[in-house]
Protein backbone atom coordinates (compact mmCIF):
# COMPACT_ATOMS: atom_id res chain seq x y z
CA UNK A 1 0.00 0.00 0.00
CA UNK A 2 1.50 2.97 -1.23
CA UNK A 3 -0.57 5.72 0.36
CA UNK A 4 0.36 6.85 4.01
CA UNK A 5 -0.34 9.49 6.41
CA UNK A 6 2.40 11.40 8.04
CA UNK A 7 2.66 14.29 11.06
CA UNK A 8 5.13 15.15 13.41
CA UNK A 9 5.30 17.26 17.06
CA UNK A 10 7.97 18.61 18.88
CA UNK A 11 7.92 17.13 22.81
CA UNK A 12 9.87 19.09 25.56
CA UNK A 13 11.57 16.22 26.04
CA UNK A 14 14.58 14.22 25.83
CA UNK A 15 14.42 11.53 23.32
CA UNK A 16 14.79 8.58 25.63
CA UNK A 17 12.02 10.07 27.99
CA UNK A 18 9.53 10.16 24.72
CA UNK A 19 10.68 6.40 23.86
CA UNK A 20 10.53 4.88 27.47
CA UNK A 21 6.66 6.14 26.74
CA UNK A 22 6.24 5.07 23.65
CA UNK A 23 7.48 1.35 25.20
CA UNK A 24 5.21 1.40 28.35
CA UNK A 25 2.41 -0.07 25.84
CA UNK A 26 0.56 -1.04 28.93
CA UNK A 27 -0.24 2.14 30.18
CA UNK A 28 -1.62 3.25 26.60
CA UNK A 29 -5.30 3.06 27.62
CA UNK A 30 -4.28 5.89 30.10
CA UNK A 31 -4.01 8.28 27.63
CA UNK A 32 -3.99 7.05 24.28
CA UNK A 33 -7.60 7.42 24.20
CA UNK A 34 -8.31 4.97 20.93
CA UNK A 35 -6.76 2.09 22.69
CA UNK A 36 -8.74 0.23 25.11
CA UNK A 37 -6.78 -2.40 26.02
CA UNK A 38 -3.37 -3.38 25.24
CA UNK A 39 -1.72 -7.06 25.93
CA UNK A 40 1.98 -7.63 25.41
CA UNK A 41 2.64 -10.87 23.88
CA UNK A 42 6.34 -11.56 23.33
CA UNK A 43 9.47 -10.35 24.03
CA UNK A 44 12.71 -11.88 23.39
CA UNK A 45 14.52 -10.79 26.56
CA UNK A 46 15.77 -7.71 25.05
CA UNK A 47 13.92 -4.91 27.18
CA UNK A 48 11.62 -4.46 24.09
CA UNK A 49 8.43 -5.61 23.26
CA UNK A 50 8.25 -7.67 20.28
CA UNK A 51 4.63 -8.29 19.72
CA UNK A 52 1.48 -6.81 21.24
CA UNK A 53 -2.13 -7.11 20.87
CA UNK A 54 -4.18 -4.09 21.27
CA UNK A 55 -7.99 -3.56 21.21
CA UNK A 56 -8.58 -0.26 18.91
CA UNK A 57 -11.72 1.76 18.90
CA UNK A 58 -10.68 4.89 16.51
CA UNK A 59 -14.53 5.64 15.18
CA UNK A 60 -14.47 4.23 11.51
CA UNK A 61 -11.68 1.71 12.58
CA UNK A 62 -12.41 -0.72 15.75
CA UNK A 63 -10.89 -3.78 15.96
CA UNK A 64 -8.63 -6.04 18.14
CA UNK A 65 -5.40 -6.48 16.21
CA UNK A 66 -1.37 -7.94 17.18
CA UNK A 67 1.31 -5.75 15.74
CA UNK A 68 5.06 -6.48 15.60
CA UNK A 69 7.54 -4.25 16.47
CA UNK A 70 11.24 -3.53 15.33
CA UNK A 71 13.05 -1.02 17.60
CA UNK A 72 16.47 0.67 15.83
CA UNK A 73 17.24 2.77 18.11
CA UNK A 74 20.30 4.66 20.21
CA UNK A 75 21.06 4.53 24.01
CA UNK A 76 20.23 8.04 23.67
CA UNK A 77 16.43 7.20 22.70
CA UNK A 78 16.68 8.62 18.95
CA UNK A 79 15.86 5.85 16.32
CA UNK A 80 12.63 4.84 14.57
CA UNK A 81 9.90 2.08 16.41
CA UNK A 82 8.69 0.46 13.97
CA UNK A 83 5.41 -1.95 13.57
CA UNK A 84 3.66 -4.10 10.96
CA UNK A 85 0.56 -6.09 11.32
CA UNK A 86 0.75 -9.50 12.08
CA UNK A 87 -3.42 -10.25 12.29
CA UNK A 88 -6.05 -8.79 12.84
CA UNK A 89 -10.07 -8.53 12.43
CA UNK A 90 -11.02 -5.91 10.16
CA UNK A 91 -7.80 -4.68 9.44
CA UNK A 92 -6.09 -5.93 6.35
CA UNK A 93 -2.96 -3.63 6.99
CA UNK A 94 -1.51 -0.91 9.77
CA UNK A 95 1.85 -0.51 9.17
CA UNK A 96 3.88 2.53 10.64
CA UNK A 97 6.66 4.23 12.72
CA UNK A 98 7.57 6.85 15.06
CA UNK A 99 10.81 8.67 14.67
CA UNK A 100 12.42 10.45 17.63
CA UNK A 101 15.01 12.81 16.39
CA UNK A 102 16.82 15.15 18.89
CA UNK A 103 16.04 18.91 18.73
CA UNK A 104 18.75 20.57 21.09
CA UNK A 105 19.57 19.96 24.22
CA UNK A 106 16.40 18.87 25.82
CA UNK A 107 13.73 18.41 23.08
CA UNK A 108 12.78 15.64 20.47
CA UNK A 109 10.64 15.66 17.61
CA UNK A 110 8.68 13.02 16.74
CA UNK A 111 7.65 11.75 13.27
CA UNK A 112 4.65 9.35 12.98
CA UNK A 113 3.70 7.72 9.49
CA UNK A 114 1.02 5.37 9.27
CA UNK A 115 -0.73 3.04 6.44
CA UNK A 116 -3.75 1.55 7.36
CA UNK A 117 -6.03 -0.63 5.15
CA UNK A 118 -9.22 -2.79 6.01
CA UNK A 119 -10.87 -5.64 5.09
CA UNK A 120 -14.42 -4.57 4.26
CA UNK A 121 -14.76 -1.82 1.19
CA UNK A 122 -13.94 1.62 2.34
CA UNK A 123 -13.29 4.83 0.47
CA UNK A 124 -9.44 5.71 0.28
CA UNK A 125 -10.72 9.71 1.54
CA UNK A 126 -12.04 7.46 4.49
CA UNK A 127 -9.21 5.10 5.11
CA UNK A 128 -6.90 8.70 4.92
CA UNK A 129 -9.11 10.56 7.33
CA UNK A 130 -9.27 8.04 9.80
CA UNK A 131 -5.16 7.87 9.70
CA UNK A 132 -5.15 11.36 10.40
CA UNK A 133 -7.17 11.21 13.40
CA UNK A 134 -5.25 8.15 14.94
CA UNK A 135 -2.10 10.06 14.08
CA UNK A 136 -2.78 13.64 15.49
CA UNK A 137 -4.57 12.02 18.27
CA UNK A 138 -1.44 9.88 19.27
CA UNK A 139 0.98 13.13 18.67
CA UNK A 140 -1.05 15.05 20.63
CA UNK A 141 -1.84 12.60 23.54
CA UNK A 142 2.18 11.62 23.62
CA UNK A 143 3.11 15.33 23.67
CA UNK A 144 0.91 15.67 26.77
CA UNK A 145 1.57 12.48 28.46
CA UNK A 146 5.48 12.62 28.49
CA UNK A 147 5.41 16.91 29.46
CA UNK A 148 2.73 15.72 31.89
Amino acid sequence: MADRTESSIDIDAKPGEVLDVIADFESYPEWATEVKAVSILTEEGDGWADQVQFTLDAGAIKDTYTLDYEWDVQRNGTGVVSWSLVEATVLKAMNGSYTLAAKGKDATTVTYRLAVDVKIPMLGMLKRKAEKVIIDTALKSLKKRVEG
